[in-house]
């Protein structure tokens, strides 16, 4: 069952509604003002993807001397 987004074209407020059939829309009026001239807008929606763990930092340096030591040939 989708969700559609209305805006009403009288008093310009924004609404979303669960639309089981399609006879439903008849009876569609906005919650603001009771008017039945609507438009139906694009939804939009946002997913979110479970970023991946970034690695661990490399260790030190065993004398604590490197200015790099993700590069250093000790570790």
């Amino acid at each position: 069952m989708p969700i559609f987004e209305y805006r009403c074209a009288d008093c310009g407020t924004r609404f979303e509604k669960l639309i089981r059939r399609s006879s439903d829309t008849d009876a569609l009026q906005c919650p603001s003002c009771g008017q039945k001239h609507l438009n139906q807008e694009l939804s939009t929606f946002a997913a979110h993807a479970a970023s991946p763990k970034a690695a661990p930092a490399p260790a030190g340096c065993a004398g604590g001397m490197c200015p790099n030591p993700g590069l250093c040939g000790r570790n």
